[in-house]
């Protein structure tokens, strides 16, 4: 070993220029260079190899020796490719094994110590509100990167992804028996890799970085159609403005009154739930149920992440409430299964379906430090984790707003006609928003030219969606056409869609409903009750048979109607072989007799 080989050896702990100067290099080259000589065992050994190869060859031939070299040849390459699978093996399941979410995970455990994602959320305003919710929203300075195990899991490369080559079968014949809407098969991905697919960073929001909201104490009509208390009464002008995307605006979005949604702002909530809905979540799944309407549906089918950090919000008015504690399914802990009860005070409508398009389009306002949320209606259960639905509607997708289609009706104009003949609203207040879109908005009638969009109706029950600016834009100004116009949600959501698509780069994924009724199971409103099943029969099963005929009344027997035969060369008398002689009698009717 030569000097040099020493300076190279040690240049980690210091440079060579470092050496030179102290003399290392010159004292190392000046010592005599040592020269090993071969040891007596080495020697020996290998003379007795020599020894026993030819004794080998000798006793069992060429032909065997190769034999046994490609045998010992065959099971190096046994035990190398056996100890390479393991170790791939072992590598996978490790990273499958990593647990995403933990008690002691920085996001859950502290609002304050959130993600870099959250850094351009507050940034841009996001959960900003024209004076009523500032002090509600979170003002976090962008933290240090924090390296958590999603971030590890989703930088470890994916060895595949098991939806990539997912076909759905076909749908049923036209003859088979079950008619009408049916789910349809849907590839999700297991939980673990749900979660590893969330987003570290929230989706850009295209123009829109601001939004804030109207805030008016003594909201005036000015105009002799639409508008509320609750919701503010934009004027024709101010509605148009609306739609005009600019990187800062303020528009109408309910809660007009009150320091902050849910305090004296119509649709009050109590101030101990006020403090727990502001809390940050990255996920939440809420529904509501107002007038007694609805049975309300425990989930089934949720993951120990899910139950651990996502909570299930359910609204309801003080006439559920009482309903519920009458029956004993409310107490103290305000806790009824998944669901966590808000029950909401001084509520802004009279109709119990107007109240519901509360927080079914504004849950922005009443949740302002939340990333994602899915909303189901009261009538539906949910059977699917909300992670799988998520990374299937949103994140696979690149989506940030996901609402299935209608089932069968994808024109407006048809969904009003619709509407009217099953009497879900006054048809003069659904003639005159029909009207009025056709009038001011251009609206006709869906046509191939709008693809890739594939309908114009939406089946609302269900709305999964990403907070940020320009997805919360999108449910306020369909939140104030339903306070302007009527309450059905359906006849307004492409208008809406189409105004901001034409301004900015932005579109909604509407998947098919088969794959909505995949994920959740609607339920009946209380005042609809099922048809009711065929009632058995109880006891022994009576054979009830018709009396029989009167003695008295004769048998009328009608005359024989023979048909001519031709004539046979057999004897009178004579018949064919095998052939019987039969009599046809066709026995009175019963109808004209009487019992």
């Amino acid at each position: 070993m030569t000097g040099g080989s020493l300076g190279l050896r040690t240049s980690s702990y210091g440079s060579l220029q470092q050496q030179f100067q102290n003399g290392f290099l010159q004292a190392t080259q000046a010592s005599p260079v040592l020269v090993r000589k071969p040891s007596k065992m080495l020697l020996s050994s290998s003379r007795e190899k020599e020894r026993l190869l030819p004794f080998i060859c000798r006793y069992v031939g060429r032909r065997r020796v190769a034999m046994l070299l490609l045998v010992v040849l065959a099971l190096l390459v046994f035990v190398f490719g056996s100890f390479t699978v393991n170790k791939e093996s072992n590598i996978s399941l490790h990273i499958g094994s990593m647990t995403p979410y933990r008690s002691d995970f920085p996001v859950f455990s502290n609002p304050l110590e959130v993600e870099n994602s959250l850094g351009d959320k507050n940034s841009s305003g996001q959960n900003s509100s024209g004076g009523n919710d500032q002090s509600r929203a979170l003002s976090i300075p962008p933290p240090a990167t924090i390296t958590t195990p999603r971030d590890v899991i989703r930088s470890t490369p994916r060895l595949g992804h098991q939806c990539e080559n997912f076909t759905r079968p076909p749908p049923p014949p036209p003859g088979s028996k079950k008619i009408g809407p049916r789910p349809c098969e849907v590839c999700y991905l297991p939980v673990e890799d749900a979660i590893a697919s969330m987003p570290s960073s929230p989706s850009k929001s295209p123009v829109l970085r601001n939004l804030t909201y109207v805030h008016d104490e003594n909201p005036i009509k000015t105009e002799t159609h639409g508008g509320s208390d609750f919701g503010g009464y934009p004027s024709m002008k101010q509605r148009n403005e609306s739609f005009d995307i600019k990187e800062s605006m303020t528009v109408h979005c309910g809660f007009v009154k009150g320091s902050k949604p849910g305090d004296q702002s119509g649709f009050d909530i109590d101030e101990a739930d006020l403090m727990e809905l502001e809390q940050f979540h990255e996920v939440i799944v809420a529904s509501a149920i107002f007038g007694n309407y609805d049975n309300i549906q425990q989930p089934r089918n949720i993951s120990e992440a899910a139950r651990k950090n996502i909570p299930f919000y359910m609204f309801i008015d003080e006439k559920t409430e009482a309903v519920m504690k009458n029956s004993s399914d409310l107490d103290s802990s305000k806790k009824f299964g998944f669901w966590r009860i808000i029950v909401v005070r001084n509520i802004p409508y009279t109709d119990p379906r107007r109240n519901g398009k509360v927080p079914k389009l504004l849950l922005h306002r009443i949740f302002p430090n939340v990333r994602y949320s899915i909303w189901i209606d009261g009538k539906l259960q949910l059977v699917v984790d909300p992670y799988q639905i998520l990374e299937r509607f949103l994140w696979r997708e690149n989506a940030n707003i996901a609402i299935s289609r209608h089932y069968k009706r994808y024109d407006v104009f048809v969904e009003a006609e619709a509407n009217k003949n099953a009497g879900k609203f006054d048809n003069a207040s659904i003639d005159y928003q029909i009207d009025f879109y056709r009038r001011e908005e251009n609206l006709t009638a869906y046509n191939e030219s709008k693809l890739p969009i594939t309908s114009d109706v939406p089946e609302g029950c269900v709305i999964v969606k990403e907070h940020i600016p320009i997805t919360n834009l999108f449910t306020c100004l369909w939140f104030n056409e339903v306070d302007r116009f009527t309450p059905r949600d359906q006849l307004s959501f492409s208008t809406v869609r189409d105004k901001i698509m034409s301004k900015v780069s932005w579109s909604i994924n509407m998947f098919e409903d088969c794959e909505r009724r995949n994920f959740v199971i609607q339920d009946y409103h209380k005042g609809v009750t099922k048809p009711p099943p065929r009632p058995r029969p109880v006891g022994p099963v009576i054979i009830r048979h018709p009396p029989p005929l009167p003695r008295s009344i004769p048998i009328v027997r009608s005359p024989i109607v023979r048909s001519p035969v031709k004539k046979s060369n057999r004897r009178k008398g004579e018949r064919r072989s095998g052939q019987k002689r039969h009599r046809k009698v066709i026995a009175g009717s019963r109808e004209n007799n009487s019992f």
